[in-house]
């Protein structure tokens, strides 16, 4: 682009139907679902009847987190960082299996609508009480920031009003949160997440067209050190290396997926778990497809900013503002594409507050309610509405909180980090640990939030310095700035590559010795898990859980895993070969034998 001029252009009418009709059709999937189900339960409002199927469900697990961080953020890390954000996708396949060999199996036998009731199953109601509290905690500290973020983003570069785009976008999630249930809030997640893919690959596309082709863009990214995929230190301080990103971000989705109350309950709302299998590996796929679009998007960002940043330059205020500022210079000639792209980032918000919100009133009916009363379902159905209503107020209410946490990606991980820790270290000791017992659970789940929670403290006072997190060089020197044109690209200067030599007390004011209470931030829910795990395990021993017998429903059984059934199914094939050679052989040996009495039973043991 250089010697072409990029000034941003405003919204048009069409812009506005096109965001517009996207809040409409939401709300529409809500009163439809709300007419649908007007004669079922709270359970049939909360948990869809346990009646939807794999295609639905996985594309609502796929809309629920990927959601206006990625729109927004993710393009912004790689912008800043390098697209060593695409190991993720190593993370997400793992985190999938893992949940679907050892947490589903447990989960959907027991046909529980809350994920907390296996605490108390499991261990006892203070540590189902526990856990629920944490939840409600980090779902409103994250719905906050998933409205609040792209609201802010939009509304500094767009002619969108910050608080008519949070109000709006509560207004309508609440909404059909509210009337619709469960079924409106995975059907609407269909529809937004076709409107959040669209979004993306316009501009994409639009930018590929733009910088002469994707060759241009990768060669761009590469010159600029951004196609960082190769970091191999081990050094756990480092924001985002190989290591950091496959083993604390794997443990991160680990979290999201075998613990989160908002995902199990689209598990459980399966009509069988082959389809909750089904809706999780096609989750992993659309989880992949949307990194790998959002990586590329922050290549583009580099290819079109490399030698005139506008972050730097003060005409963005903060990094995810980068991909609408793009938007509005590139889209504003096609009346409609920056309504869609402003769709998608709304429909990512839209698609996980919702999903929270109707996590939110689930938790609270059946861990906080339920026990402690005898309504009808009649009456239950109405609260489990009017829960839907007060939480998303409440999302809505506490949106400004998010203005204080930073980016949003960041802050958003570090939110479940330190509440969903020390979670997957309790619900792992409860379903793969026969002897740990209620003292051992409760006080792993203690003790793995103060470990999160002072590893987090520890990182607030002292922050990571910039040898750690080596954002990458960024560029204004191609830039020309006047008050009509906007930005001109004349330089041609490729930024070199940063330097991270470091002196004692230079970078953030406090001795080399002291950076231990900075580790990425992606380790938060590793150092919560196995902190929990450790000391789960050891206080149960020291009071003698292995006395104690736990009910086999509770735990996972070998016969629940794929892995069991396919080598099962191997090993009965080649036993079945071997006694069909050994039967051939020993006919041929017994040739002319009237009665050779052979059975493949005997055969089996005289080959075992």
């Amino acid at each position: 682009m250089s010697g072409d001029f990029l000034v941003a252009g405003s919204l048009v009418v069409a812009d506005y139907v096109v965001l517009a009709l996207m809040l409409v059709v939401s709300a529409a999937v809500g009163f439809y679902y709300a007419w649908v189900s007007r004669k079922g339960d709270s359970r049939d409002f909360l948990t869809g009847g346990r009646r939807l199927t794999a295609l639905p469900v996985s594309l609502s697990l796929t809309a629920n987190f990927m959601s206006s961080i990625t729109v927004l953020s993710n393009p912004a890390e790689v912008y800043r960082f390098g697209a060593n954000l695409i190991l993720f996708s190593v993370a997400y396949v793992v985190s999938v299996m893992v949940t679907s060999e050892t947490f589903l199996p447990v989960y959907y036998r027991l046909s529980i609508a809350s994920v907390y009731e296996y605490l108390e199953l499991r261990f006892n109601r203070t540590t189902r009480l526990i856990a629920t509290v944490l939840f409600i905690v980090q779902a409103i500290l994250y719905s906050g920031i998933v409205i609040y973020g792209p609201a802010l983003a939009l509304s500094q570069v767009t002619s969108l009003n910050l608080w008519g785009g949070i109000i709006s976008t509560g207004a309508v999630c609440t909404l059909y949160c509210t009337v619709g249930g469960l079924k409106a809030v995975v059907w609407t997640d269909v529809f937004q997440v076709g409107i959040m893919l669209a979004g993306y690959l316009a501009v994409i596309i639009k930018t590929v067209l733009l910088q002469g082709g994707v060759s241009t863009i990768i060669s761009d990214s590469k010159q600029g050190g951004r196609l960082n995929f190769l970091d191999f230190d081990p050094d756990p301080l480092r924001r985002h290396t190989f290591w950091t990103i496959t083993i604390g971000g794997t443990v991160s989705w680990i979290v999201v997926y075998g613990t989160n109350q908002a995902q199990i309950q689209r598990y459980v709302a399966c009509k069988s778990i082959t389809h909750a299998r089904l809706a999780l590996f096609i989750n992993q796929l659309g989880l992949s497809i949307f990194l790998a679009s959002s990586v590329f998007a922050g290549l583009c960002l580099f290819s079109v900013f490399k030698n005139c940043d506008p972050w730097t330059a003060g005409l963005v205020s903060t990094p995810d503002q980068l991909i609408p500022y793009l938007v509005m210079g590139t889209l504003t000639n096609y009346p409609g594409l920056p309504g869609l792209f402003l769709a998608a980032v709304y429909s990512g918000a839209l698609s996980t507050v919702s999903s929270s919100i109707n996590a939110l009133a689930t938790v609270t009916l059946e861990d906080l309610i339920k026990p402690h009363t005898t309504l009808s379902e009649k009456h239950l159905l109405w609260i489990s509405k009017g829960l839907s209503l007060f939480y998303g107020a409440l999302c809505v209410s506490l949106a400004g909180v998010a203005s204080v946490l930073g980016g949003m990606v960041q802050a958003s991980t570090t939110i479940l980090g330190v509440t969903l820790g020390p979670l997957l270290g309790v619900f792992s000791l409860g379903i793969l640990f026969p002897f740990v017992n209620s003292k051992g659970g409760l006080s792993g789940l203690l003790s793995g939030l103060v470990a999160s929670l002072c590893v987090v403290v520890g990182s607030l006072i002292y922050p990571p310095p910039p040898s750690m997190t080596r954002p990458l060089p960024l560029s204004t020197e191609g830039c020309n700035l006047t008050a009509s044109e906007g930005f001109n690209w004349t330089s041609t200067a490729v930024p070199t590559e940063p330097s991270f030599t470091t002196t004692p007390n230079s970078d953030n004011g406090h001795p080399p010795e002291e950076d231990w209470h900075s580790p990425s931030y992606l380790y938060y829910s590793l150092i919560g898990t196995v902190t929990a795990i450790i000391v789960g395990l050891i206080i149960s021993l020291l009071t003698g859980g292995w006395r104690e017998k736990v009910d086999s429903r509770l735990m996972l059984l070998k016969e629940d895993t794929i892995t069991y059934h396919l080598f099962k199914c191997f090993f009965d094939r080649v036993i079945r070969r071997k006694a069909e050679v050994y039967q051939m052989e020993e006919s041929e040996k017994n040739v002319g034998n009237t009665n050779p009495a052979f059975s493949y039973v005997d055969v089996d043991l005289k080959i075992l």
